[in-house]
């Protein structure tokens, strides 16, 4: 259509006009869109623990808004991840997850390394009066918010003996639920 109208087709610009102009004049164009088949596209896309780290901040940022909590996020880099604005006042997180998973339960890393060439730096404990909370994801989605002065001064701790700080589960985000009709 577009050649036929002179207009050309390598940029969106034209399709856009065209596609303004026939909205404008009430036609309907829904037999010149794109059909989209579950097999193409969605069916594809499933999610992986590989990507836990990178979804972090994102699934405690969730829980937090879920918990009726305004949150933000650092412009510039700072030692906590998020801000939260609970009920006494702004608290600091640091959002740590874990895919190590030891004979005696998952193993999570509490402890950060200064900024070095090759990010070689021994670790370090993060100071409890930098850090409010710790919300830890293991892989099995579980999340943990643990207040940093009960872990002050540890660089690695096994989750196990903080379950009374679980404050839910994302473990429903890795597997498609069958939806009553």
């Amino acid at each position: 259509m577009l050649t036929a109208l002179g207009l050309e087709t390598g940029n969106g610009e034209g399709r856009t006009r065209v596609k303004a102009h026939a909205i404008r004049l009430g036609l309907n164009l829904r037999h010149l869109e794109h059909s989209v088949t579950d097999s193409a596209g969605s069916a594809s896309i499933k999610p992986d623990l590989a990507h836990l780290r990178d979804a972090g901040t994102s699934l405690a940022a969730a829980w937090f808004v879920l918990c009726g909590c305004n949150v933000a996020l650092p412009v510039e880099p700072a030692i906590y991840d998020l801000l939260v604005a609970a009920t006494d006042g702004i608290k600091r997180v640091q959002v740590k997850t874990t895919t190590f998973n030891s004979k005696d339960g998952w193993l999570a890393q509490v402890g950060r390394r200064p900024y070095s060439a090759g990010n070689k730096a021994r670790l370090l404990p993060y100071d409890p009066e930098v850090i409010d909370w710790f919300f830890v994801v293991d892989g099995d989605l579980t999340m943990y918010l643990i207040p940093s002065r009960v872990i002050a001064g540890r660089v690695q701790i096994l989750l196990r003996p903080y379950t009374k700080y679980i404050v839910g589960n994302a473990s429903g985000l890795m597997s498609p639920r069958s939806r009553a009709a």
